[in-house]
């Protein structure tokens, strides 16, 4: 073979239409993820972007949203604790991963019932 797959260029949530607000609330005020701005032939159909050093996360509308309940990004996180102190006095239910060993990982759902993985970093 003569290709690479060298990294994972972005991920897509979807959210409902009119999401953008509280997808900015929890990816960029909670989460502590950087907004960016999508292109204009993009940002017309509503949605929005999200990065973190090499890590983008988008979510778009879709009009028949579902959220996904087993499909989900993991977050690797350093200091998993304190966020989970932020997600929980905001509201967010923090369910931890009996997975994994106590502490080192949680669940949390977006605003929109998506399945987001956190992870202790290593």
């Amino acid at each position: 073979m003569g290709f690479e797959i060298v990294g994972l260029d972005h991920l897509q949530l979807a959210m409902p239409p009119g999401g953008e607000e509280a997808a900015g609330a929890f990816y960029g005020g909670l989460l502590g993820l950087d907004a960016v701005p999508k292109p204009a032939p993009l940002a017309a159909r509503g949605g929005c972007w999200f990065r973190r050093g090499d890590m983008a996360v988008h979510l778009g509308v879709e009009e028949d949203f579902r959220p996904a309940r087993k499909a989900h990004p993991a977050f690797a996180v350093r200091d998993l604790p304190d966020l989970e102190a932020v997600l929980g006095a905001a509201g967010v239910a923090v369910r931890p991963n009996t997975d994994l060993e106590p502490g080192r990982g949680a669940y949390v759902d977006d605003p929109f019932g998506n399945r987001i993985e956190l992870v202790a970093e290593e």
